[in-house]
């Protein structure tokens, strides 16, 4: 027989074992009443059946889901990877299983994966949003479903939210650029509805019109990964006149960029053009030029994200919707220090 063969039910278990239905119910969910010997007769029974718990009927009769649900914009970005990475190992800890999904940055496909967890009828979602509408998990908050929106600002009092600093991230980013003696630069941005996009261009600006003289440009490619990072940068390369540092708004826009102006273009980071990213993803130290970069907390805002979920549901109608603003840093390297002078080339 299968050990997926859908026939095989809890009776056929309790007949195999010699034990009754509410032995073998027992056996599964509360072990700890039932006699070594018993426990042991059923255990035999379910391995040579085959038998696989139905957690979805046990879950429609307990009322509660052990499934949680994580919709992320861009999976293939590692900022999100170490988000998910964390939050399953603090669901695992509680006895829940963690299901990801990708938006794509795309409303649609953003409406379309928080219906399907809410039909799941998932213990809750995680959910970074594409953009500052929120209507759709407003809705699914509404019926029922918690929500908790991670990489994100709460607008409104509907929802438990953990999130970096973006504005102090931009600004953070700049000042350092500023502190170097670098006055012309340019912000490499993404889509306007990327709520993250226009909080860190305020910093950034912020820090600028902090210093007399220093000028910020602003582009926004469509989409914010490597390609469009060389792209971008090879046009800013053709120019005449070169900014003198470009802070990129992640990390994938800010390793494009250094492929394209080091490599392609020879031009040299940072002593001809400065270069900073945003998260801190693992690949910046790695770099062809380590890379400096924004860091995120990103574990930490996966790991506070089950916390403040598990509230919620444990709390029920007293429980009063938290956020939670997490501080980003600088890690500066290479791409915007330079070498050590001990280090540097002899001319």
């Amino acid at each position: 027989m299968s050990r997926r063969d859908a026939g095989v039910s809890v009776k056929d278990v309790a007949r195999a074992a010699g034990v009754s239905v509410g032995t073998v119910s027992n056996v599964l969910n509360r072990p700890h009443l039932v006699s070594s010997a018993n426990r042991e007769r059923v255990e035999e029974a379910i391995k040579a059946l085959g038998y696989v718990p139905n957690d979805a009927a046990r879950q429609l009769k307990a009322g509660i889901s052990r499934t949680v649900g994580l919709l992320v914009v861009d999976t293939q970005n590692p900022f999100y990877g170490t988000i998910a990475i964390e939050a399953e190992e603090a669901a695992e800890e509680r006895g829940l299983g963690l299901f990801i999904a990708n938006s794509r940055r795309w409303h649609a496909k953003e409406q379309f994966y928080l219906s399907q967890f809410e039909q799941q009828r998932v213990r809750g979602i995680l959910v970074t949003p594409v953009s500052s509408d929120l209507r759709t998990e407003n809705a699914v908050a509404g019926r029922g479903t918690p929500v908790v929106l991670v990489d994100a600002e709460a607008s409104d009092d509907g929802f438990c939210a953990v999130g970096a600093d973006d504005f102090h991230g931009g600004y953070l980013a700049v000042r350092h650029l500023i502190a170097l003696g670098r006055q012309n630069i340019t912000v490499l941005g993404g889509p306007e509805h990327f709520r993250q996009v226009e909080r860190r261009l305020a910093g950034a600006r912020h820090a600028a019109d902090e210093r007399e003289g220093v000028t910020v440009e602003y582009l926004a490619p469509a989409e914010m990964s490597i390609v469009a990072g060389r792209e971008i940068a090879s046009e800013i390369a053709s120019r005449a006149t070169l900014p003198d540092a470009i802070f990129a708004m992640n990390d994938l826009l800010a390793i494009g960029a250094l492929q394209a102006l080091a490599v392609t273009h020879s031009i040299r980071v940072p002593e001809d053009i400065a270069l900073i990213g945003y998260d801190d993803i693992e690949f910046c130290k790695d770099a062809i030029v380590p890379l400096s970069s924004i860091r995120q907390p990103s574990a930490e805002m996966g790991r506070r994200a089950i916390e403040l979920l598990d509230h919620e549901v444990t709390e029920g109608e007293s429980h009063v919707h938290r956020r939670v603003q997490l501080q980003p840093e600088l890690v500066a390297r290479r791409s915007t220090l330079g070498l050590p002078s001990d280090q540097a080339p002899q001319h």
